[in-house]
């Protein structure tokens, strides 16, 4: 007879709703703040980033077995270092800005992308829908990161547009900058509402095997064998 795994205090929901709230907080800081230069939006983004890091990294340990821990020790660096470069004053520019979140959004969004199409492939064979779920959630966050990146590459760092209200009786300036900080608000805003869905969402856990396939055919052949005999000595 197998031992059954041990209960993990963690799962996955908590990792998702952790990861929701730290998304939140970032949309909630781009969308009030009335300044969307380049220092801000690091300062924000390298906040969303290190907390995201230290989730991850504790998930490998609490959360994941070993053998399924590769994508989120990954994805722990990714944001670490993203959040490092990003917390450097002196490289809070415009371009480093959109180079940063670039680089990170489209590196980790092809590992999360990867994992959830590795994860989904393998749960085929499941009778549960706790694995598929999970590698789902995965698949469209790595997609959508994937699409921030891209996003990011369409915007010209060097774009200016002035325009004048009348009623306000002002000239506002629209630069690149702005619209670059605006669409990482928008991916976190998106993001914290669907980890918040996928955390509080109902899941069914995996069956636990308590006894390994041959033990289980040795003891039903054994009781199929002692209901022949008793039937034979029945008079």
């Amino acid at each position: 007879m197998t031992t059954a795994p041990a209960a993990r205090t963690l799962e996955v929901r908590h990792v998702q709703l952790a990861r929701a709230a730290i998304a939140a907080i970032a949309a909630v800081m781009v969308t009030f703040s009335p300044d969307h230069s380049a220092a801000v939006g690091l300062a924000i983004f390298s906040g969303f980033a290190f907390l995201n890091a230290l989730v991850l990294l504790v998930a490998s340990k609490a959360v994941y077995p070993p053998g399924r821990r590769w994508p989120s020790v990954v994805l722990g660096v990714l944001f670490a270092v993203a959040g490092l470069a990003s917390s450097i004053a002196q490289l809070r520019s415009i371009t480093m800005f959109f180079v940063i979140l670039i680089a990170w959004a489209l590196s980790s969004g092809i590992i999360e992308t990867i994992a959830g199409a590795r994860g989904l492939r393998e749960s085929r064979g499941l009778t549960s829908e706790a694995s598929r779920s999970e590698s789902r959630d995965g698949l469209t966050v790595g997609i959508l990161t994937l699409v921030l990146g891209l996003a990011l590459l369409l915007v010209p760092t060097q774009y200016s547009l002035q325009y004048a209200i009348e009623d306000a009786n002002a000239t506002f300036t629209l630069t690149g900058i702005i619209i670059g900080v605006g669409i990482f608000g928008g991916y976190a805003a998106i993001l914290a509402v669907y980890l918040a869905i996928a955390g509080f969402s109902p899941r069914k856990a995996l069956p636990l095997i308590t006894e390994a396939p041959q033990e289980r055919v040795a003891d039903e052949t054994s009781t199929a064998s002692a209901a022949s005999t008793d039937e034979r000595g029945a008079p």
